[in-house]
């Protein structure tokens, strides 16, 4: 639904940093149909919320505090209405991945950490989208992004395996040792039983909040069976009412440093999942995404996470497609489901107490499970061999440095670039000749006669600076000295689009070395602003060894004559 336009000046101006002030004034009908849509997110959030707080090591109860103010922050400040703002998977296992080495889950230390790394990657989010800086997270390419995601989901399933195997509260590495109690049989049917059930749920009723009923379900049968008197893991008591201001405190410098780099790669990974939602959700209002005020709103919601003593948040693409698909068409829709959330604080929380922790465990693994999608190595492989390596590379790296999982990203993110580097420093540059069709095409890969015996006619499809310049020349010296009965050289420029000093500077050589030989340098469809960097650079003067001309066509027309082409290549031009 389009936005309405706000009504006067001021509130048009304030609506471009406070989007919500060009909603529609809501009906009746809208609304009825936005407090269905946000009561079906809200139903899952909750119990999400706790499960991703516990795969962040912090107190279960700032997993519901991050779906609170937050997403009332977000909506408000965000161009994308209708994205669900709250805990998710990554951000919590990269929080807990981060903090892991640091301190004790848990501890008041390891929440002032947490809250730390939230107001962070808030605060650098926020300078990215206030200074126009969004096109910078580009830089990670989709192979990167597929091979961290793969890992990281692995990574989530297997924290999460003592819980659901009846060990709840031991690591893998002391369940691998052995020793300690037998493995909870009852634990391990909830478990596998919550999997089952939501697995059906997701498939037979995908608008009914499985989630919800099935953590109700279990605490309703955990509290008939005393399963908490006999020992078994449960969520335990959670505090009631609405978060309080938290200020987490100084830290050492030593700690400080140490959670920056954690600190930007919650901010990528965090903006790459709103990224993937906010695509969608405009893509179906037919709007333009706002890249840099979805930065904005993302980072102010942060902040509001790391002041209420929560973890870092961001937009969750399963959590936004239930919205999408239960019908929401604006913002309000997120406002029914905070009041939900608010409410659920103030008077649910002891509701909470019986849950098995089991549960969680399998709440988190099949919210991750839609991650899992090893086809896509196999789909990069078939497109390029090459990236599909990067990506899988990526996602070894995020698996062999854990809990340090960010440096798979790093990794991934310099191999990428490495190639585009690689890409760029060996650009194409092709001998062409005429294709029946009356195209310039590879002469040596279509097996085209050369356009005439005397002439050397290439392309390069590539800008000419820094990094192809040097390329483009050995080229030309290469032609030269196997082909000492040169007379005339066309370059057909029309794919470079651009060219920097050391391009214009090698072109000077090269046209200077064709003069020293007395071969005619001839350029074909040079584009205005390549054409206006050469002119001021005075390497376009006239001179009776070079020509120039605006098409292919024009310049096919001069030199076959000169060349002696075949008259049924005249007529093909």
């Amino acid at each position: 639904m389009t936005p309405a336009t706000p009504s006067s000046p001021l509130r048009q101006r304030l609506s471009r940093w406070i989007p919500c002030l060009a909603w529609h004034r809501p009906s009746a009908a809208l609304l009825r149909n936005e407090a269905t849509a946000g009561i079906t997110v809200a139903l899952m959030v909750i119990p999400q919320g706790v499960a991703y707080a516990a795969l962040a090591g912090m107190p279960l109860v700032t997993g519901v505090y991050a779906a609170l103010f937050p997403a009332l922050i977000a909506v408000m400040f965000s161009s994308s209405q209708r994205l669900s703002v709250g805990p998710t998977a990554l951000t919590s296992l990269l929080v807990g991945a981060s903090l892991a080495p640091l301190a004790v889950a848990g501890s008041d230390e390891w929440v002032a950490m947490a809250v730390w790394l939230t107001l962070m990657s808030g605060a650098i989010q926020i300078v990215l989208g206030a200074g126009r800086f969004g096109w910078l997270l580009r830089l990670v390419n989709a192979p990167v992004l597929i091979g961290f995601t793969q890992g990281a989901a692995v990574l989530i399933a297997i924290s999460q395996l003592p819980a659901l195997l009846g060990f709840t509260g031991r690591t893998i590495p002391q369940v691998l040792r052995g020793g300690g109690p037998l493995p909870d049989l009852v634990a391990i049917a909830f478990g596998l039983g919550s999997i089952a059930v939501l697995w059906l749920g997701k498939r037979l009723l995908p608008r009914f909040p499985t989630t919800m009923a099935l953590v109700a379900g279990a605490a309703a049968i955990s509290w008939l069976a005393d399963y908490a008197l006999r020992g078994g893991a449960v969520v335990g008591t959670l505090p009631s009412g609405l978060p309080s201001f938290y200020w987490p405190g100084l830290l050492p410098p030593g700690t400080f440093s140490a959670l920056v780099l954690p600190a930007l790669m919650i901010t990528l990974v965090s903006f790459l999942e709103t990224a993937s939602s906010a695509k969608v959700d405009n893509a179906r209002a037919g709007t333009l995404w706002n890249e840099n005020q979805d930065l904005i709103g993302q980072g102010l919601a942060k902040l509001a996470s790391g002041f209420t003593g929560a973890f870092p948040t961001s937009s969750s693409f399963s959590r936004s497609a239930i919205t999408l698909y239960a019908g929401a068409q604006t913002g309000w829709a997120t406002l029914f489901s905070v009041v939900v959330v608010a409410g659920a604080l103030l008077w649910l929380m002891p509701l909470l107490y019986h849950v098995p922790q089991a549960v969680l465990a399998a709440v988190v693994v099949t919210a991750i499970l839609g991650l899992v999608k090893p086809a896509s190595f196999t789909a990069l492989w078939r497109i390029s061999r090459i990236e599909a390596g990067i990506a899988f590379g990526t996602f070894v790296l995020t698996i062999a440095t854990a809990p340090s999982i960010y440096w798979g990203v790093l990794g991934g993110l310099l191999a990428a670039l490495a190639h585009y580097m690689y890409r760029h420093l060996h650009p194409r540059i092709i001998e062409v000749g005429l294709h029946p069709d009356g195209s310039l095409r590879d002469r040596n890969l279509w097996k085209l006669p050369p356009l005439a015996p005397n002439l050397y006619a290439l392309r390069m499809d590539a800008e000419l600076d820094f990094a192809s310049a040097s390329t483009l020349e050995r080229a030309l010296t290469v032609a030269l000295a196997e082909r000492p009965d040169l007379t005339d050289v066309c370059l057909f420029a029309q794919p470079i689009n651009r060219i920097d000093i050391t391009g214009a500077e090698v072109f000077g050589s090269i046209r200077r070395m064709m003069e020293s030989k007395g071969i005619r340098l001839h350029l074909s469809g040079m584009k205005l602003p390549a054409m206006q960097v050469l002119e001021s650079a005075g390497l376009l003067a006239p001179g009776p060894m070079l020509f120039s001309y605006r098409t292919d066509g024009e310049a096919l027309a001069a030199l076959m004559p000169r060349v002696e082409v075949p008259a049924a290549a005249e007529e093909a031009a």
